[in-house]
Parts: C-alpha cells; sequence; structure tokens
C-alpha cells in the first residue's frame, strides 16, 4: 500500500477536501433551507440540487479533461469552488433561498470533478493495483466526515448571520486543495492505444461488466443519497433531535462510507467482487430495516453505519469492474456515461427525498427503496453465477 505513486495518495488528500462540501451540505444545507424558505417541505432542495448539478456537469467536466487534461481541470475548479462559495455566503447574508440553491446547484461541478480522482487513481497505477488505489483515495474521504460538519459548527457563529463563517472555512479547504494539486503528475496513457479502433457506445453498454458496474454503483448511490439526505430533516426538524446529535450520525455514517475501504482489498481477495456487492446489497436491506422500526437516536446512527458501508461495497465493486468494459481510448466517454447515470438517478433520489419525508413519512421514504434493492440482489447474483473471472 505504501508503494502507492504519489499521485493516489495526493488525490486522497484532495478527495477529502473536494468530499467536505458535500458532507458540509447534507449537514447544514437542509437547516439553513429551512431557515431561508417558508415553504417547509423544500427545505432540502439545496442538497438536493448540488446532486443534480453533478449529474449535469458529469459531461461537460470530462470533455474538458479529455481537452485540456486532468490537472488544469482539478486546478480551475478550485478556484471556481472559491467563487461559488462566494455566492452561497451572499445568499445567506441577504437571505435569498433562490440565490442559496443555485449556489449549491453550481457546487454539483466540484463534486463531478470530485468523482474523477478515482479514475484518476486508476490511471497512476498498474492494474493489480486498482482495488488499492480506489480503496485510499475513497478513504481519504474519511476525513472529510470530520471536516465537513466541524467546519460547519466551527464557523457557524463568527459572524451576525449563522453560518457564513463556515462557509470562509470551507473556502480555505480548497486553498489547500489548489496548493496539493499543484504536485498532480498526469500520466500519458490515454494515447497508447488511439491507432486501434473505436467501438460504438452501444456495444460497450450492452457488455455485462457495464451494466452489473453501472447498476452496482447507481444503486448504492440512490439508497444512501435518498436516506441519507432526508436524515438531517427527519431528525432536527420533524423528530427535534438536536444539532450535536444530528451532526453525530451524519459523521458516522461518511465514516462509515471509507473506512471500510482499508479493508477492501483483502475482502475482494477473499469473496471476490460480485459476492463483495451482494454483502453490500444485504447490508442495504438491514439499514433501511433497522430504520423503518424505529426512529431511536440508536436506530438513526445503526442505520446510517450500515446505509455507509452498503455504499462503499457496491460504490468499489462498482468502479473496479467498470474497466473491464472499456480500452484505454475508450475511458473518457465511458466514465462519462457511467457517471451521468449514476449522478442522474442519485439527483432525482435526493430531489424527491424532503418530499417523501415532509409528505409520507419516514416509514415510507424506507420501504420505497426496497422494490430497487430486490432488483439489485437478482441482478448480482446472476453475475456471480456468469462471470467467468469469478468462477
Amino acid at each position: 500500500m505504501l508503494q502507492l505513486p504519489k499521485n493516489v495518495w495526493l488525490l486522497a488528500i484532495s478527495s477529502a477536501l473536494f468530499m467536505s462540501v458535500a458532507v458540509f451540505m447534507v449537514f447544514v444545507g437542509g437547516i439553513i433551507g429551512n431557515s431561508l424558505t417558508d415553504f417547509k417541505n423544500l427545505s432540502t432542495l439545496p442538497v438536493a440540487i448540488i446532486v443534480v448539478g453533478t449529474a449535469l456537469t458529469i459531461l461537460p467536466v470530462n470533455r474538458l479533461m479529455s481537452l485540456f487534461g486532468r490537472k488544469r481541470v482539478f486546478l480551475s475548479v478550485c478556484l471556481y469552488t472559491i467563487a461559488t462559495i462566494g455566492l452561497g455566503i451572499y445568499a445567506i447574508n441577504t437571505g435569498s433561498f433562490l440565490l442559496f440553491c443555485l449556489s449549491s446547484f453550481l457546487l454539483g461541478a466540484t463534486a463531478a470533478t470530485m468523482y474523477q480522482f478515482r479514475f484518476a487513481a486508476i490511471e497512476s497505477v498498474q492494474e493489480e493495483q486498482r482495488t488499492t488505489a480506489i480503496a485510499i483515495v475513497l478513504f481519504g474521504g474519511l476525513l472529510s466526515a470530520y471536516l465537513g460538519p466541524e467546519v460547519a459548527t466551527l464557523g457557524k457563529d463568527w459572524f451576525e448571520v449563522d453560518f457564513v463563517g463556515s462557509f470562509v472555512l470551507l473556502a480555505l479547504l480548497f486553498v489547500a486543495a489548489f496548493v496539493l494539486l499543484c504536485f498532480f503528475q498526469p500520466t500519458e496513457k490515454f494515447h497508447e492505444q488511439e491507432g486501434k479502433s473505436k467501438r460504438p457506445l452501444i456495444g460497450i453498454i450492452k457488455q455485462g461488466s457495464f451494466i452489473v458496474a453501472v447498476c452496482a454503483a447507481t444503486t448504492g448511490y440512490v439508497v444512501m443519497s435518498f436516506v441519507m439526505t432526508a436524515t438531517p430533516v427527519s431528525m432536527h426538524v420533524i423528530d427535534g433531535f438536536s444539532l450535536e446529535h444530528t451532526k453525530f450520525v451524519i459523521q458516522s455514517h461518511v465514516i462509515a462510507m471509507f473506512l471500510p475501504s482499508l479493508f477492501t482489498v483483502m475482502i475482494v481477495k477473499y469473496l471476490g467482487l460480485s459476492r463483495m456487492m451482494i454483502l453490500g446489497v444485504i447490508f442495504l436491506f438491514i439499514s433501511v430495516t433497522i430504520a423503518y422500526l424505529s426512529q431511536s437516536l440508536n436506530s438513526y446512527w445503526w442505520s446510517l453505519m450500515l446505509l455507509g458501508l452498503g455504499w462503499n461495497f457496491l460504490f468499489i465493486g462498482g468502479t473496479n469492474l467498470l474497466p473491464r468494459s472499456y480500452n484505454e481510448n475508450e475511458k473518457f466517454k465511458v466514465q462519462s456515461i457511467n457517471d451521468f447515470l449514476i449522478f442522474g438517478f442519485q439527483a432525482f433520489a435526493a430531489l424527491s427525498a424532503g418530499w417523501f419525508v415532509f409528505n409520507y413519512s419516514w416509514e415510507v421514504t424506507m420501504l420505497s427503496v426496497i422494490p430497487l434493492l430486490m432488483f439489485q440482489l437478482l441482478l448480482l447474483l446472476w453475475w456471480l453465477k456468469h462471470d467467468k473471472q469469478e468462477s
């Protein structure tokens, strides 16, 4: 693990700083939104719309990387994010819910860029190191579990308007990310197979490896985002738990998302990718069952912990499986379609989470994800039977 290239470690730390935006917004986006609008069922819109921004900017971000390279885009997005955070500060100061939603939407491009770190890590290592590289980059997200909520609470009362100081601290994280990414050295693998014939996209999409990889990562993200987005509103606004209790549950959830990355390589070696992803679906089943049965603090905690663990197994499994479906000269278009599908569906889940909680209850929110989990389980059982590489 320590023999991994410098790029992987730089990407891991930068990923943590970038991901702090998402954790920060999940933690306080709904709370700030609730204070800025009289329409309480729209209070989670700032949280949800960042996912919409992510889905809509996945393709442009990948296109820019194919034209200008990953490093230039990484550095440019750091500066872009600092400016967007400034817009968020202005929105809070003026009490504008619409501007706050706009700033959140624009931060989607930041998230879209962050999700390319895992592919940049894959390109920096040999094939046998892929699982380890992905795990290290995702493990860097563990730091975001601390940074996001802590930045939010530490700067909350710095200025007359709540959370303005929090956004100032958030901007400083991206100054640090800019400095780190100056040392990133992009690889030159893209041109290795440039002379080979290119397959039509439909031929790539029809492959079982592509379908299973995309569906696994999408299911993990949809269920995780749907439940996670609804949790702070359900806990703090509806059930009356304190901000500290809510922060504890969200931090624990994000830790559970990334801490298992330390052991993912061993799990893949022992179980194989398919069985690991099946175990991830089982964890999600248990998570929603616990959440459905009780809304105590312990139930929220256990449910969100298992939610994070299930997401980790599905997302790492899907990301590790995806390169089987494309050649090096096809990577940008396949990665773009993969992430567009994942975050497009995640956007729908995040947008509907607050509406479900306020209109149908927490219990119905949990029940609504069961059909998706059943579909994913059946797909993975089929893949386990037919995948020759794991037989």
